[in-house]
């Protein structure tokens, strides 16, 4: 590797840490948003990531996508399908930090990848090796072990795991990168979410100036909440590979986690525990399985090389070896 790939490396890795970083600390943020409602925090956030976004694609003049998605029908209602996804995914979400679930909220971030690949079997007929699938199975323990302990099932993190894992499915088919796709969705969200804020005012029950301008201040700050750690993710996916973002990924429900039992002080009686190594066992599996199957695609790829260098027949890839048959892990 040479020095200036070293430095883009480098670079990639503190944009991928700043980012899952960000993500993990957000619980910290919502608190400071009260009295303000989750339905109204989630109106500003959406108002604001598209002042933001909007304002960051004037400087960069970078506005010829929009076109062409307007002239595409199908891919704007996959967009507004996105929208409408990461809209139940983010109310949610606030909803959960603010009444106290915190930690139920991390376990939907980690069950997150076997859903992505449940779904890819389901919906996209993916295949998958046997690891992959004993990590599905533990998975799937892990939530009937979770609802015996909650004494029903942790919808919170079900909700959050499926709505999100459903937007990275319709982000896929959809193809735009993160700015773009955030501008996309967050002008669909904003005339019902700016009608919403109206409204609230309009009958007295808004709290954007009713709390004075530093908690105005906080609500408009959502915009940068959302868009930030999106602006640094891109900066690292274009320098680190997959399989590094892929572990880092799990930075964001470790903190969160974290949080919740020592900061939020929320408890976790022994099956609660239980269910949790269980999704932690998971994830260690499906993370050994994506590194081996990674290994061998690069040996694969690397004989190939050899071999096309030497005028000789370049070895077949088998099913084994090829990630792409696979949901991403």
């Amino acid at each position: 590797m040479t020095g200036s790939s070293k430095g883009e490396h480098r670079t990639g890795l503190l944009n991928g840490f700043a980012a899952y970083g960000m993500w993990g600390l957000v619980p910290l943020f919502w608190p400071l948003l009260k009295p303000a409602g989750a339905l109204e925090i989630l109106a500003h956030r959406m108002v604001w990531s598209l002042a933001f976004v909007g304002v960051a694609l004037l400087f960069t003049r970078h506005w010829a996508w929009a076109g062409e998605l307007l002239r595409q029908p199908k891919r704007l209602a996959l967009v507004t399908l996105a929208a409408a996804v990461i809209t139940v995914n983010w109310g949610v979400y606030i909803w959960s930090v603010n009444s106290g679930h915190v930690v139920e909220a991390s376990l939907g971030y980690f069950i997150n990848p076997l859903v992505t690949i449940a779904m890819g079997v389901l919906l996209l007929k993916e295949r998958l090796r046997p690891v992959q699938w004993a990590a599905v199975g533990v998975g799937f323990l892990a939530v009937v072990v979770l609802t015996i302990g909650y004494g029903r099932p942790p919808w919170i993190s079900l909700v959050l795991a499926f709505s999100f894992a459903t937007y990275g499915l319709v982000k896929k088919k959809v193809g735009l990168g993160g700015i773009e796709s955030l501008t996309a969705e967050t002008a669909i969200q904003f005339v019902p979410a700016l009608g919403y804020l109206l409204w609230l005012s309009a009958h007295g029950t808004s709290t954007f100036a009713a709390e004075g301008a530093g908690h105005a201040a906080l609500l408009a700050a959502t915009g940068l909440v959302t868009a930030i750690p999106l602006v640094c993710f891109g900066a690292a996916a274009i320098r680190v590979p997959l399989s590094t973002l892929g572990l880092l990924q799990y930075l964001a429900p470790v903190f969160q986690f974290v949080l919740g039992i020592l900061y939020f002080h929320e408890s976790m009686p022994a099956e609660r525990w239980a269910g949790f190594a269980l999704v932690w066992l998971a994830l260690i599996l499906l993370t050994w399985e994506a590194l081996r199957s990674a290994r061998r695609a690069r040996v694969a790829a690397m004989a190939g090389a050899g071999a096309s260098g030497l005028g000789l027949p370049t070895p077949r890839t088998t099913a084994a070896t090829e990630p792409a048959e696979t949901a991403d892990a």
